[in-house]
This record gives structure tokens, C-alpha cells and sequence, in this order.
């Protein structure tokens, strides 16, 4: 079963300090494309999680983040105060009759007046947020699948619509070689000219053979039930199934070059546009 490169997955993990949400968003591109932000104290596990993600997602835009959000009232920010007072007493030198409330109120706003401690790795810690980024990537997986489920379902609806329609290319086939035989004997009668039978039948052979479009059929046909099949394979296929719409696309083009009909040109244009839609929506396969 195809699955989307588009998805979106989010989980969440309560601690005794903190809240920690994993958002991983996927859009649809020719590659890997990572995007990985996380908080400075994890960002020694990244090398690690990058390369997990990165064979887990396998293809897309992936915007991967970690939020960190302190559910209590301690602050890893605290206010640095032999600057504060080093800060006041030079105040004090500048203007000594300042009252010293306004200039802590000055000291405060000066460049290092308050400093964020560094918060150190906890493995034991980190375990618990690897579970929950699994979690999340098991949400963006079942996503891509259900999206994929959707996808699947337009897929075999317009191969079965250019089926459709090349089959009525063909049925007016023995119309067509009618319309070729009459225009080749108006052509002559305007003429008056003596017909040789014999050399009529080797040029309108000749002539058929030309804009035959059997070989484009049969070609056509094996690739329309070639693309099914990709469909239904386990693995990605996102790349091989757009190899197939432009190998579809030659055999339609050639069948619309060659067709020489009013009739058919019309199915075959229809036929192209079937085949443009599905060529943008294989683009979000994975």
C-alpha cells in the first residue's frame, strides 16, 4: 500500500517539572529534507535522532521539533548579582546622590545583569522523550498511511478512466480506416485517373501502417496494469510510479499524433488530463 509524503504527528509526555510535546509535519519533496529543533540540552542526542528519523520517514520536507514547557514556578534564569552591584556601585560613583532603588532598577536592564544556567542532560530522562518521539512518528506514519489509502483510491479510478477511453480509441479504429479509404478514393475520382487496384492497396496499407496505433495500445495497456501493481507493492514506490505516468504519457502522445480522427484526438486529450492529475498527486507519494 502507497503511502503520502504529506502527515503530521504529536505527542506528549508529562514530567515532574515539565511538559515535553514532539510535533513532527511532513510536506512532499523530491528527497530527504530534515529540519530538526530541539532544546540546547538534548542537542547532544541529535546526530542520533536525525539518523532515525531519517530511516524511518525515508522521503519529505520534515519539520521535526521538540517543545520543552516548565510546568512549575522555578526559573532556570537567575539574576546575576555581583554584576547587579558592580553595575549600582558605578552608578553610585557617576551620580552618588541617587536613590539606589531607581539604579537597581537601572542595573537590572545591563548587558549579563541576569544569567540562564545551563541545564545538564538526564539520560534516564531522555529515555522517556525517545518514547514519546516514537509515539509521534507512529502518528505521522498512520497519517501518511490514511492519506495514502485516499490517493490509492483516485489513483485506480483514473487508470481505470484512461483505460476507458483507450479502448474507445481503438473501437473506432475500423471507422477511422473507413474515412481513410473513402478520403484516398475522392482524392483519386478528383483526379481522373485510371486506379490501380493493386498499388491502392499497397499505399493504403502502407498508409495505415503509418497511424497505426496497436503497438501504443498494447504498450499503453501494460503500463496502466504496471502502475496498479506498483501500487499494491510494499516498499516505497513513490519515484517508480512517475517513471511509469511518463512512459503513460509517450504512449498517449504518440496515440494522438498518430490518430488522425477528430473522435479520437478528443479521448486522447482527455486521456492527457486523466494522466496530469495523476502526475501531480504521485508527487506526494512516498
Amino acid at each position: 500500500m502507497i503511502q503520502s509524503m504529506t502527515g503530521f504527528g504529536k505527542a506528549t509526555l508529562q514530567l515532574a517539572a515539565k511538559k515535553i510535546t514532539v510535533e513532527i509535519k511532513s510536506l512532499n519533496s523530491k528527497g530527504l529534507d530534515l529540519s530538526v529543533r530541539m532544546p540546547s540540552a538534548y542537542r547532544e542526542m541529535e546526530l542520533g535522532l536525525r539518523s532515525k528519523l531519517s530511516n524511518q520517514l525515508e522521503r519529505g520536507k520534515i519539520d521535526f521539533a521538540i517543545y520543552v514547557e516548565n510546568t512549575t514556578e522555578q526559573t532556570s534564569t537567575r539574576v546575576n548579582v555581583p554584576i547587579v552591584r558592580a553595575y549600582i556601585a558605578q552608578l553610585l560613583d557617576i551620580y552618588p546622590a541617587a536613590d539606589e532603588t531607581e539604579l537597581m532598577k537601572m542595573a537590572v536592564r545591563m548587558p549579563d545583569a541576569l544569567k540562564t544556567e545551563r541545564e545538564e542532560m538526564d539520560e534516564n530522562e531522555w529515555k522517556q522523550i525517545e518514547g514519546v518521539i516514537a509515539d509521534a512518528v507512529n502518528n505521522i506514519q498512520s497519517f501518511r498511511i490514511a492519506e495514502g489509502s485516499s490517493l490509492e483510491k483516485e489513483f485506480l479510478q483514473r487508470i481505470a478512466n484512461i483505460m476507458t477511453m483507450m479502448n474507445a480509441t481503438v473501437a473506432m479504429d475500423a471507422e477511422r480506416i473507413d474515412n481513410v479509404k473513402k478520403r484516398l478514393l475522392a482524392a483519386i475520382d478528383d483526379l481522373k485517373v485510371t486506379l490501380d487496384e493493386n498499388r491502392f492497396e499497397q499505399e493504403l496499407i502502407f498508409y495505415l501502417e503509418k497511424y497505426d496505433i496497436t503497438e501504443e495500445k498494447v504498450r499503453l495497456e501494460n503500463h496502466l496494469n504496471y502502475f496498479i501493481q506498483t501500487l499494491a507493492d510494499k516498499e516505497a514506490n513513490g519515484r517508480k510510479l512517475g517513471f511509469i505516468t511518463q512512459e503513460m504519457g509517450r504512449e498517449i502522445n504518440t496515440m494522438g499524433s498518430k490518430s488522425n480522427h477528430a473522435a479520437m484526438q478528443k479521448l486522447v486529450v482527455q486521456m492527457k488530463d486523466e494522466l496530469e492529475k495523476i502526475k501531480e498527486q504521485v508527487l506526494n507519494v512516498l
